[in-house]
């Protein structure tokens, strides 16, 4: 629940919006979360599996090897014309034949990149992960041949990324007489390849740099760029009071202009009607606790509706998935992954209890406390009972600050999200090294806790 205020027409919607917010966030960025040890590889939010219509891996044909080489040597003069801003160099790669539309899009996304600070911008060729286009009976077969390799853009924006992030390109490329060009970046989707779309492509971009990141919107959204610019560097402070310094602190908040930006960005199955912000990692490696390629979404709709302190808690809770994503392990139990966000979120806001999570206030004076912890389900619930699981993980996580410390909380967070899934026996001696509690000591004293704080 937002802090409320005056300007909040509903504190159940917008709890609901919260929930909406801190499940996506669960599905965006902890699904992607590496088991400790796992060698780090690119993760496509269009999806991991591989395309219909690739061959296995295998070693590329001699003849692939060289059509890699001269692909690679185009991508290169592209990546190139990108950092030394060559529009004509730039456009010099695109087929000349290829459909006018695309040609005209090619031109707006170098022109859209104007002004995006990149660090880095490369494409890595995979001439072994070949799609075979005989299922593709609309190309064009004009070209002197037509070549689908695997392709990944490679690219970091300076300030905030340490080292580049990797996005699937679904790039068909075509020979006509001795030389290659970029055909087309969607005709291989009926193959099941598509092509991952930055804000670049969806209308120019603005860039305001903080100390703590950036901000990166469209033209004609500066009053929520200003809130932004305002709340990034104080957000990144307080995650970090909390948390500690052992992450970058450095964080891009991305403004996309409409739903069909946001679902680009975020991947295709979030609801993105429904939520007002999404964390996201493109590949987590928890036993280097690195995390690449994380942005935070908002919603185009949905974040200017927030009120200024709606927007504070957002943005910590946000920030806090950030700082932590490099020590958190896929299938930690969400009580205490959400719990610590919204702990972190509300942190300075002054809500009470009560004030901050109603629905299980009117739980515990009606039927009494809840008889277990939240379980995984009930944060891919809807309504009220996703609105009930998020108030009892904030109000675990607040009672474990409040009877241990702060410090104890954190140390609690670091030690069970950083074993990610274990049996109940292991997840009760986590808990009794941090807290002296096991599941159900802590059950009954939470419990205790609500029915006199509550009751």
């Amino acid at each position: 629940m937002f802090p409320y205020d005056s300007r909040m027409a509903s504190r159940a919607r917008v709890r609901a919006w919260l929930g909406a917010i801190v499940a996506v966030i669960a599905a965006a960025g902890v699904a992607l979360v590496s088991l400790p040890g796992d060698e780090p590889g690119p993760l496509g939010q269009s999806g991991q599996g591989r395309p219909m219509g690739a061959v296995p891996p295998a070693e590329p044909s001699a003849v692939d090897v060289l059509r890699g080489d001269a692909v690679s040597a185009l991508l290169e003069r592209r990546a190139s014309a990108v950092r030394d801003r060559d529009r004509q160099a730039f456009l010099a790669t695109v087929d000349p034949q290829a459909e006018p539309w695309f040609r005209e899009a090619q031109q707006d996304l170098f022109d859209n990149l104007d002004g995006v600070p990149l660090a880095h911008w490369s494409y890595a060729v995979d001439p072994a992960d070949v799609l075979d286009l005989a299922g593709l009976p609309d190309a064009d077969r004009t070209a002197t041949e037509l070549w689908a390799p695997g392709v990944e853009l490679h690219y970091a924006l300076r300030g905030v990324d340490t080292v580049p992030t990797a996005r699937d390109m679904g790039y068909l490329f075509a020979r006509r007489g001795d030389a290659w060009y970029l055909h087309s970046d969607t005709a291989l989707s009926e193959l099941g390849r598509r092509t991952w779309r930055g804000p670049w492509d969806f209308a120019p971009c603005q860039v305001v740099a903080t100390d703590a990141g950036l901000v990166l919107a469209h033209p004609g959204s500066q009053p929520m760029v200003d809130r932004l610019v305002r709340e990034l560097d104080p957000a990144v402070r307080a995650v970090a009071d909390v948390w500690g310094a052992d992450w970058s602190g450095k964080v891009a908040l991305i403004l996309p202009d409409s739903p069909a930006e946001m679902r680009a960005l975020v991947g295709p199955d979030f609801p993105v009607e429904s939520v007002v912000a999404v964390a996201t990692a493109d590949r987590v490696d928890t036993a280097a606790n690195l995390a690449v390629g994380q942005r935070v979404v908002l919603s185009p709709v949905g974040a200017r509706a927030l009120s200024v302190a709606s927007l504070k808690v957002v943005l910590r809770h946000e920030i806090t998935h950030v700082a932590a994503r490099g020590r958190t392990v896929d299938g930690s139990p969400m009580w205490l992954l959400e719990g610590f966000a919204d702990y972190v979120g509300y942190r300075d806001s002054g809500l009470t209890l009560a004030q901050g999570a109603p629905d299980l206030a009117a739980l515990v004076r009606d039927t009494g406390a809840p008889p277990g912890l939240p379980d995984d389900r009930s944060f891919r619930a809807r309504d009220k009972e996703l609105d009930l699981a998020y108030q009892q993980a904030w109000s675990i996580a607040r009672f474990l600050a409040e009877r241990f410390g702060e410090r104890e909380l954190v140390e609690l967070y670091r030690s069970v999200a950083g074993a990610g899934p274990v049996s109940a026996a292991e997840t009760d001696s986590l808990l009794l090294a941090a807290v002296g509690l096991d599941r159900a000591a802590l059950l009954d004293e939470w419990r205790g806790h609500l029915k006199e704080v509550l009751g």
